[in-house]
């Protein structure tokens, strides 16, 4: 097993001092494994198999991450409780809920040979650490002694059965039911404007006054019941993040690129200020060379390159849910209306172990559309999440595996039939092609567009699902470039009936990175990094047109402004106050009083039509005093929370990053793992460098691109990377968080592939020795 004092070595001397460790032969390893680490502890994994990479994979994020897939292992599959004791039990029994019903067995036949064999030899890596820290405990992270629990063991049945239940868009759906109930629909484009324009009916049949939060039962939970204050949850998680997860790509001709070869930039945006989301690992045997950001806890490289191609994804959008509304019968609550008739629950009695306690037992109910998420005999209600992670083939826990086996386009596009979740998937290779592809599984639904709850009587039940082939795509497009960052990217002339969701995103990010592209007839991977890294806000610049003439000190130094909001800008702190200070009055202004505890978000392109373009709601005058009344409130409050002499403000001041471990609100957590803090960040929601605010009053980044990529298709060595804060959880590690400033200082480093570079920056080396049982 690693030895402690290689674990531990620093960069530096890492590069002089390279041991060799030897481990004991793991079951499912049919040759040695040789993993060296280089100095940004990135693990390349030299095997002799492709299945027996995979494993090394599964070895090496084990080693790096192994209280995250372990926690996140437990949530999945319902076996908190057992651990961490019955204030853990209702949230195994929401987990449960959402396991697939169906056959797994089935479920595992419709997966290639190749790929599953790479996946069981995934878990049997992650086992094979497993083994190893139980042998010797001291080996183990932190978290173990603290928390006084052991890691549970994988199996490749997990990676079927657990398929998450999140609350996605249903939150919205009961939104707009309750302001339809109250005779106010047309608000709620206050708060998500629909892309592409769309007008919305309240479906047949649906009685909107009876909906409520409540429908949405067991996704109200809320977080895990850590710590001795508030729960925790992941970052992902809270409503801000969901509103903004997003990333950007784009991939760049070699007949627009100053070296001729293909440029290939991917940021996936997500939560920050927990765990990092990816893990960057290199696989490479006969037939299998592939490098980048993967999922921890999920086989395979996301984001990266093959020796072949480079690929990237950002979130497509497709309606992947939808909320039925059940009518029970009264005289038993355990039938429901359906299709002319009653139908009765599929009922599933489990009973959860519980850590010095008893089982907690409950009851799952499922109806024909899916989940039985909340249950009440007493309204003769229930609802139902309807969800294509539900159905058959809805699993996506194999699709990185395909997508890595593939060794082109075509193969690609049939590695696609295994990737159910919404992406703009971006493609680049070394002859010279690039290509875009939409993939993922839309519902075909019978009636309705999937915007507000739907009776679940039957006439709106889903009757199948489309995959990517229904979807857009371009190969090798005549303008040499292409991007994608979450916006309406739909053809002009996409069929009105099969729009798969109305939810993109506000193009502002998209419309810079374009504008920069078409000006590059030369564009490098230093253009791509700066483009990563670029701060140029559109709607800041909108709204400087819009500011009154009459002098006044915000007003004033707002004029002088380039609109960019770097981290050591005042007039960016003072732009980000004014524009939260713009968003409260002009929802107080344009939205009735009934209708505030629902419409409590305004669209940034409301926001800026209204104050470009006054009317009955928000008259000229009334828009005038409002921005004069708003800069003198942002001035009043800058001063406060910056200082006096607006000499010394800075955006970054305000915009810090702090990464916590997400359990740290125990103190023991807290004291074995130091916060990583004291970035000053720029950027916000709207601009290309994507560090949105949290939930809450406060300033802080919530989320952004914790991994960046930018690859030189043939060229691997010129291709760089960041992963925040670095690759390893363990704060006795040296890459606990070494990718700390060089993200805050957007300085990404080299993505090592060729065996030269690599062994020319090597950190440690390590053998994994066995033969196949």
């Amino acid at each position: 097993m690693m030895h402690r004092r290689a674990f531990l070595q620093g960069s530096a001397a890492a590069v002089l001092l390279t041991p060799v460790v030897a481990h004991a032969a793991p079951e499912g390893l049919s040759a040695p494994i040789e993993i060296v680490d280089d100095v940004h502890g990135v693990p390349h994994i030299r095997a002799a198999s492709i299945p027996d990479a995979f494993y090394g994979q599964g070895y090496v994020v084990a080693r790096d991450r192994l209280f995250q897939i372990d926690l996140g292992h437990r949530r999945e599959l319902g076996r908190l409780a057992e651990a961490f004791g019955v204030d853990f039990a209702k949230h195994d029994a929401a987990a449960r809920l959402f396991h697939y019903r169906g056959d797994l067995n089935a479920e595992l036949r419709r997966i290639p040979a190749d790929v599953l064999a790479c996946a069981r030899a995934y878990i049997a890596g992650i086992n094979a650490r497993i083994d190893e820290v139980l042998a010797d405990p001291a080996l183990l992270p932190p978290e173990y002694a603290i928390l006084g629990v052991t890691p549970l063991k994988w199996g490749i049945e997990d990676f079927v059965l657990a398929r998450g239940g999140a609350i996605g868009n249903a939150d919205d759906e009961i939104r707009r039911a309750q302001l339809a109930a109250i005779g106010m629909l047309e608000l709620d484009a206050i708060v998500a404007p629909l892309r592409p324009n769309w007008t919305m009916t309240v479906p047949d049949g649906l009685d909107a006054a009876a909906v409520s939060p409540a429908d949405l039962g067991v996704l109200r939970q809320g977080g895990l019941p850590f710590g001795p204050d508030t729960p925790v949850r992941d970052p992902a998680e809270g409503p801000m993040e969901r509103a903004n997860a997003g990333s950007n790509a784009w991939t760049v001709a070699g007949n627009r690129t100053a070296t001729g070869r293909p440029i290939l930039a991917n940021d996936p945006h997500l939560g920050i200020g927990g765990f990092g989301p990816r893990h960057v690992a290199h696989l490479s045997a006969p037939g299998l060379d592939v490098i980048g950001g993967g999922a921890p806890g999920l086989p395979g490289i996301m984001q990266g390159h093959t020796d072949r191609f480079a690929f990237g994804r950002t979130n497509f959008h497709i309606d992947q849910q939808d909320l039925f509304v059940l009518d029970l019968d009264p005289a038993d609550p355990e039938r429901y209306r359906h299709n002319g008739g009653w139908k009765r629950f599929t009922r599933v009695d489990v009973a959860i172990p519980v850590k010095d306690g008893a089982p907690y037992v409950v009851t799952l109910r499922y109806a024909v559309q899916g989940p039985v998420i909340s249950h009440d005999p007493a309204k003769r209600r229930a609802t139902v999440l309807g969800s294509i992670a539900m159905q058959p083939g809805g699993g996506g826990a194999f699709a990185m595996i395909a997508i890595n086996l593939a060794r082109d386009w075509a193969s690609l596009r049939r590695a696609f039939r295994l990737h159910p979740s919404p992406t703009n998937f971006h493609y680049a290779d070394i002859d010279g092609n690039t290509g875009w592809q939409v993939i993922g599984f839309a519902p075909v639904r019978k009636r309705g567009d999937g915007l507000l709850p739907v009776p679940g009587d039957g006439r709106y039940d889903w009757t199948g699902m489309r995959d990517f082939a229904a979807l857009p795509n371009e190969y090798n497009p005549k303008k040499g470039w292409f991007a994608s960052a979450n916006q309406n990217n739909l053809p002009a002339d996409w069929p009105r009936d099969r729009i798969p969701a109305f939810s993109f995103r506000a193009p502002y990010r998209y419309e810079r990175i374009a504008d920069v592209l078409a000006g590059q007839p030369r564009h490098s991977v230093a253009d791509s990094v700066a483009l990563q890294f670029d701060t140029l806000s559109t709607p800041a610049r909108q709204l400087l047109t819009l500011l009154p003439p009459t002098p006044s000190p915000a007003g004033d130094m707002l004029r002088r402004w380039d609109g960019r909001l770097t981290a050591d800008s005042a007039p960016a702190a003072l732009f980000e106050i004014l524009w939260r200070d713009l968003g409260k009055r002009m929802l107080a202004a344009i939205v009735p009083a009934r209708a505030r505890t629902l419409v409590t978000e305004i669209d940034p392109s409301v926001l800026l039509g209204l104050l470009a373009r006054p009317d009955a709601r928000l008259p000229v005058a009334a828009r005038d005093a409002m921005l004069r009344d708003a800069l003198a409130a942002a001035w009043t409050s800058a001063q406060s929370l910056l200082g006096t002499d607006p000499a010394g403000w800075r955006w970054g001041r305000l915009h810090q990053v702090r990464i916590a471990h997400p359990l740290s609100r125990i103190p023991a957590i807290a004291a074995a793992f130091p916060a990583i803090e004291g970035g000053a960040s720029g950027g916000d929601s709207y601009t290309v460098m994507a560090r949105w605010l949290g939930d809450g009053p406060g300033w802080r980044v919530g989320g952004g691109a914790s991994y960046l990529q930018v690859i030189d298709v043939g060229a691997w060595d010129n291709s760089v990377f960041l992963n925040l804060p670095g690759q390893s959880n363990d704060p006795r590690s040296p890459q606990y968080r070494d990718q700390f400033a060089p993200w805050i200082d957007g300085r990404p480093l080299p993505l090592l592939f060729s065996r030269t570079a690599i062994d020319a920056r090597v950190a440690r080396r390590m053998t994994l020795q066995g033969n196949r049982r």
